[in-house]
């Protein structure tokens, strides 16, 4: 028979923290996207929603906000399928999320820095930003034929 002080333990073990931790973000993500699909209609966002543009700038602000490119992506994800957030608006997006997460590096070369990156913390924070900001610019103009063409495989 197994002791009461070793079950009490058990919760400290890594893979019960593993577990549990995915069965709390697959509960959560479910109640997000019931929560989107119970909102229904809601008008006065759809100038925002229904722009890429708009999605892009959002994307680049709650990822900075949240300093978490996961966070913003799960989120999208149940968006769209709740069907609250078209395809377009969604890899835009995800491509202002890739823009946003780049604060995480600036934000640990000014912790590094004592201030402003230098030198070599300076010039991993460009190339970062730099790659993804190039990439997202040069993607955003095509994100309908993106997502025409990602509509094809599902």
């Amino acid at each position: 028979m197994t002791d009461l002080p070793s079950l009490m333990s058990m919760h400290h073990h890594p893979a019960f923290k593993i577990i549990a931790g995915l069965i709390i973000f697959y509960v959560g993500l479910k109640m997000f996207a019931g929560g989107m699909k119970s909102l229904g209609s809601v008008e006065q966002l759809e100038p925002f929603i229904g722009n890429p543009y708009w999605m892009f700038l959002g994307g680049i602000i709650c990822t900075l906000m949240w300093q978490s490119s996961s966070l913003s992506t799960t989120a999208i994800v149940g968006l769209v399928a709740s069907g609250f957030l078209p395809l377009p608006s969604a890899i835009a997006a995800v491509l202002g999320a890739n823009i946003g997460t780049t604060g995480t590096i600036w934000l640990a070369g000014l912790l590094v820095s004592d201030g402003m990156p230098k030198g070599e913390t300076l010039r991993i924070a460009i190339a970062h930003t730099g790659v993804n900001l190039f990439m997202a610019l040069t993607l955003l103009p095509f994100v309908h034929p993106i997502a025409r063409l990602l509509s094809r495989f599902g």
